[in-house]
């Protein structure tokens, strides 16, 4: 879960639209909605970090939210508040500020680490989601287990939504992780995508999906999320880096 590139600082509290630059995804308010002209389907990509993330550069969720912008769409990737001692309910706020700003879109989640377990608090709280969201990746969740051993996130272990939830809260959801992640020595198949019955890729030896697993550039990744038909994206695996 920890990140070992972490950026200079932490996010600093929110603050009302104060704009700044980023080098990911250019001309962007606080919560990293792009101002870049969107591609006209339609669609919006929310990529939501992990814990001790600060958005590094080399990061494979900041290679995705360049690629995406350069290519017209409109991606909101946030520095979500205090990444090395999140507040589960700061976070949640920030989720649903997000999600009010994007509404009217097809919305794809791409969600890293401990960013799978605030969707999944998010899906179980009655109410919390008004619409469906058009799709969400999973990405490397931490077992429940490993999250009891360190006081900053234990908060996030999973609160037990059953099966139902996360299909009412997006058109598809998936799990993507590998049978390697040291947060999840069980292997997410286990602890996520069968009690979920949601579908799962489980790439080997791939490690957390992060910077130490060197994943940088992931293009498996970035040709799933352009992907605009369910006919195709429900059945087109992502796999590793070569």
């Amino acid at each position: 879960m920890t990140d070992p590139h972490p950026a200079d600082s932490p996010c600093p509290p929110i603050q009302p639209q104060r704009r700044h630059w980023t080098q990911v995804i250019g001309f962007v308010d606080d919560r990293g909605m792009t101002e870049t002209p969107t591609a006209n389907d339609g669609r919006a990509f929310l990529i939501l970090h992990g814990w001790q993330n600060h958005r590094p550069a080399a990061h494979w969720q900041h290679w995705l939210a360049d690629r995406l912008t350069d290519l017209g769409h409109e991606v909101a990737y946030p520095q979500l508040p205090e990444p090395d001692d999140p507040d589960l309910e700061r976070w949640l706020a920030e989720l649903d500020a997000l999600l009010e700003e994007l509404a009217g879109r097809r919305i794809t989640v791409v969600c890293h680490s401990l960013a799978c377990l605030l969707w999944l608090h998010a899906v179980a709280r009655d109410g919390f989601l008004s619409t469906p969201v058009d799709r969400v990746l999973l990405v490397a969740p931490p077992a429940p287990e490993v999250l009891l051993e360190y006081p900053e996130v234990a908060e996030f272990a999973p609160p037990g939504p059953g099966p139902a939830r996360p299909a009412e809260a997006a058109s598809y959801t998936r799990v993507v992780a590998t049978d390697s992640d040291p947060y999840c020595p069980r292997g997410a198949a286990t602890a996520y995508a069968e009690p979920l019955g949601l579908p799962a890729d489980m790439l080997p030896g791939q490690g957390h999906l992060d910077l130490d697993a060197g994943y940088g550039s992931w293009p498996s990744m970035l040709d799933w999320c352009l992907d605009p038909s369910p006919e195709s994206y429900e059945k087109k695996p992502i796999t590793g880096r070569s």
